[in-house]
């Protein structure tokens, strides 16, 4: 049987990489976690400080071509050399990560629905309904705690970048989605409702 691809969109800190990875807890050796953020293009070319500065939340910052390509050779079963991105040095490492397709692949991202040929090739699309406030607090909470950032430069980044992205590119997406659940729930519950879906969807 061919892997069944399950696709989580939502904005920052939204919870959709929470619901994957309970999923993935769930499913056990029957899921594969896929996230997005492996396919950043490299900027090694880029000198500091403009590599840092890039603008990570929009689409054209990721390899399209080798995500979607690598995703097609994941459905037919096939495996594949994952690029291994590095956020410290802003660059793609030189090594790469044999992965191998399982029955139910977790693809997860802000633009796992963004594209029609990656919509295309997903068995169920899903997208994590939270409010922009609530998004923006747990993102406040999470670099400050996580990453040492300012509560100024937090709110800065956020602001200029990453909301405006969002209602650009990602929270439109959520048009496109078979199974819409929220943020704001417990996460058992999405868990819950996302696994009813894909059982339903096995058996049409």
């Amino acid at each position: 049987m061919r892997p069944f691809l399950v696709g989580i969109a939502g904005a920052s800190c939204s919870g959709k990489t929470e619901l994957a990875r309970g999923l993935a807890r769930y499913l056990r050796d029957d899921a594969l976690p896929f996230a997005l953020d492996h396919y950043y293009i490299d900027r090694s070319h880029i000198p500091e400080p403009e590599r840092s500065s890039f603008n990570f939340d929009h689409p054209q910052a990721l390899d399209e071509k080798l995500l979607i390509k690598d995703i097609e050779s994941l459905k037919l079963g096939l495996a594949i050399e994952q690029p291994i991105y590095s956020f410290v040095t802003h660059s793609r490492l030189p090594e790469t990560e044999p992965v191998s397709p399982r029955p139910v692949i977790i693809i997860e991202g802000l633009f796992s629905l963004f594209w029609p040929q990656l919509r295309d090739l997903l068995d169920l699309k899903v997208y994590v309904e939270t409010p922009d406030e609530e998004c923006f607090a747990r993102r406040l909470r999470r670099d400050v705690m996580e990453r040492g950032r300012s509560p100024e430069s937090i709110e800065e980044q956020y602001s200029t970048t990453v909301r405006p992205m969002a209602e650009a590119y990602v929270r439109p997406t959520s048009q496109f989605a078979d199974l819409t659940v929220s943020g704001n729930v417990p996460l058992d519950s999405s868990i819950r409702a996302v696994l009813n879906a894909i059982e339903t969807r096995r058996h049409q």
